[in-house]
């Protein structure tokens, strides 16, 4: 290999792994039964090698095939962070009227602060909306308009009901620390529409959720798929703007690492922190032009301002409004998936263990209004259709108050919890599962996080079965050795 004259003979190789350090060791027919032992199956359709990339192959944004033909192109996450109280949203409970403030008469499992008052009724009134007649609260006006495209489904249960543990596993499918999130398993598994901006962006509107960016990570997964955090300020994307005078003298300056890369890269064989850096540093480059286009909002009419609030008194509603535009236009970009998070409303999230009842209104004015303009505006444009949009936190909250007097709350409960999809693929005015009279547990077609991430990967044309990266000697998937497909909301 000949040495560039700016090359200064100092590289280092970074050492073995104790792969290499086994595969090199071994000898004889131990090394031919390792490699048998080691050997993969042969699978059809999205499936992880850990070999070098063929070079057609070098950028991991490109677009890949999907198993079957695919209802839609992209999704977009309403994470309502803190856990929204389902029966105060999409499942009403008359029998918590009947019985507000005696003692609740179910057998009551642990929760987080055992800190337990009576039965609670909830503070909002229940309307049934469109043909379907979907009961949804008052608290949700606009996007009760939007009754006949919403899948409710009321039967989700959680395996966690500490905030840090249920995110993880709502993110990533595992309750623990460093696995990848499902925006990275799809941006791994079908690519990018779009190779100017990440495949998986995270919309932040101020309040990074319990557990951290991990919750956005890419774990085991090469680093490139994992989420780009957009913060909700002018410059959402820090250290954005081209410092250079000239395009030139950035390309150079680009094309330089670049070489020095790929010697680190010839030298040490395939390591994934040198691939993603060199992959991040050239999209980096080209978002360099893109975003400050894409987030400046000067090209929308001021009827589209006003239908998402930019221009709300409510802080939260301009800013949630700003967010979910912001989805609007990256899914005409060709993101695969974007997370849109919650933004502060001067107390904490949907999580309110005291006063729901001013808690759970702050919240729900910063979203409303974002989220039915966001439905409106996706129809409008022919956009509906080729995207799924999932509206969930990590898990419900409890029928009983926590604390008594006029400041009561609910507690963590991931017993039985509702959450909405709607868009391609879904059958719209459905209610699939129910909760008990009280809305505590989940008693019919329980539905798992698994069976969410399998139905979300079924209609972006993936089989959940078969997104497979091989990592720590195992076969590893977002749903694990779990996960059905939610088929009666399907269309």
């Amino acid at each position: 290999m000949k040495t560039p004259k700016y090359h200064c003979g100092r590289f280092r190789h970074p050492g073995i792994t104790r792969r290499d350090m086994l595969r090199n060791a071994a000898c004889g027919f131990g090394a031919v039964a390792a490699t048998a032992l080691m050997s993969q199956p042969e699978y059809g359709g999205l499936i992880a090698e850990e070999k070098p990339k063929k070079e057609k192959d070098k950028s991991p944004f490109a677009p890949k095939a999907t198993h079957y033909a695919a209802k839609v192109k992209h999704v977009i996450y309403l994470y309502m962070d803190g856990g929204p109280s389902q029966v105060d949203t999409f499942d009403p409970k008359p029998q918590l009227a009947k019985e507000d403030g005696k003692p609740f008469k179910m057998k009551i499992e642990p929760t987080q602060f055992n800190n337990i008052g009576t039965t609670m009724g909830s503070p909002w009134k229940f309307k049934k909306h469109g043909e379907s007649g979907t009961p949804i609260s008052s608290l949700f006006p606009n996007v009760a308009v939007h009754a006949d495209d919403l899948a409710v489904v009321r039967s989700m249960v959680s395996n966690f009901s500490e905030h840090t543990n249920a995110n993880y596993f709502l993110h990533t499918g595992n309750g623990f620390q460093g696995r990848p999130s499902m925006g990275a398993w799809i941006g791994y598994g079908l690519g990018s529409e779009c190779l100017d901006l990440p495949g998986f962006v995270v919309l932040n509107g101020g309040l990074i959720p319990p557990g951290g960016l991990d919750c956005f990570n890419s774990g085991f997964l090469p680093a490139s798929y994992q989420g780009s955090i957009f913060n909700a300020s002018r410059s959402p994307v820090a250290n954005i703007t081209r410092r250079e005078r000239t395009d030139r003298l950035q390309r150079n300056k680009l094309s330089f690492l670049n070489e020095i890369d790929q010697l680190s890269l010839k030298s040490t064989g395939s390591v994934d922190q040198i691939e993603s850096a060199i992959s991040n540093y050239e999209l980096a480059y080209r978002m360099q032009s893109v975003v400050p286009q894409l987030t400046s909002l000067r090209g929308e009419t001021a009827s589209t301002r006003k239908m998402y609030g930019l221009d709300a008194k409510s802080k939260g509603t301009a800013t949630f409004g700003r967010q979910c535009l912001l989805a609007r236009r990256l899914v005409e970009k060709g993101v695969r998936f974007i997370e849109v998070t919650c933004p502060a409303v001067g107390h904490d999230r949907w999580d309110q263990h005291g006063n729901i009842k001013k808690g759970h209104a702050d919240n729900a004015l910063a979203v409303d209004q974002g989220i039915g303009a966001l439905l409106t505006d996706l129809k409008q444009r022919g956009l509906f259709e080729q995207t799924l949009v999932v509206w969930s936190g990590e898990f419900g909250r409890t029928p009983f108050a926590q604390g008594r007097g006029d400041g009561r709350g609910r507690d963590h409960n991931p017993f039985g919890f509702s959450l909405w999809m709607a868009g391609g693929g879904i059958k719209g005015g459905t209610i699939h599962g129910a909760t008990d009279e009280y809305g505590y547990k989940a008693i019919e077609n329980k539905v798992e996080i698994h069976d969410l991430h399998a139905t979300m990967l079924h209609l972006l044309g993936v089989d959940h079965t078969k997104l497979i990266y091989r990592w720590s000697g195992r076969d590893m998937r977002l749903t694990d050795v779990h996960g059905k497909l939610i088929k009666p909301i399907l269309s």
